[in-house]
């Protein structure tokens, strides 16, 4: 044996062997995701797909190292591993094909959920104006005082002193407010609707280009089929 071969069957074994590495490294993680799993839970199951998206690199360069060389410098206790890896393969671009819908259905899902916590919390607020607009009118000088130093500490700094030019300018500040809540709402709302849609679009075209992988690695290991033979 030339010293040139010799080489290149040691390299092809280092790799074979990083790639069972990576593997198991990934292997660990996708259990470790999967631990007191939320299923029925759309963030959770949008989050989930988001995580073995983004972790895709990592399998898909293990099998590769794997199934480099296709059947040179194989050991006798490889057979069994390599055609379940190779079905494997076939099983996970099914899988990443199947994300694809439930990843839209779970967007969907989540906007509504965003816009209900939104619409809860802009409701809660404006409550809270409202009932300090019922404080300010039933209020004494003293109690003007109070809700001015309050309002100031909240970012609505009131300065006149005499109280029923006080109680005109809180009144006022409070006015204002409720008529910021209603574009604050729709900023915060597309905000998070477009962050979504980021996400979204970015981890269903991850889990549609991880699935014609996984299929195309399946296809080019028709050899296993001869191991053992």
């Amino acid at each position: 044996m030339s010293e040139g071969s010799g080489e290149r069957k040691r390299s092809i074994f280092r790799l074979h062997w990083i790639g069972y590495g990576l593997l198991l490294i990934s292997l660990f993680d996708t259990v470790q995701i999967f631990i007191l799993p939320q299923f029925m839970n759309p963030v959770w199951e949008f989050q989930t797909i988001g995580v073995l998206v983004e972790r895709l690199p990592v399998p898909l360069l293990g099998l590769a190292m794997v199934f480099f060389g296709e059947d040179q410098e194989r050991g006798g206790w490889e057979t069994g591993i390599l055609k379940l890896l190779s079905g494997l393969c076939l099983v996970l671009a099914v899988v990443f094909l199947l994300m694809i819908p439930l990843g839209i259905v779970d967007t969907f899902r989540i906007n509504e959920l965003n816009n209900q916590r939104i619409e809860e919390q802009s409701q809660r607020q404006l409550d809270q104006l409202t009932n300090v607009e019922t404080q300010v009118s039933r209020s004494t000088p003293q109690d003007l005082q109070n809700i001015a130093s309050e309002l100031g500490r909240l970012g609505f700094p009131v300065t006149n002193q005499k109280p029923e030019q006080l109680k005109e300018q809180i009144l006022s500040r409070l006015a204002n407010a409720k008529k910021q809540a209603e574009p604050q709402l729709e900023e915060a709302r597309s905000s998070q609707r477009t962050l979504l849609l980021k996400n979204s679009v970015k981890w269903n075209l991850g889990a549609l280009v991880g699935s014609v992988l996984f299929y195309l690695t399946w296809r080019s290991t028709p050899w296993v089929k001869r191991l053992g033979k």
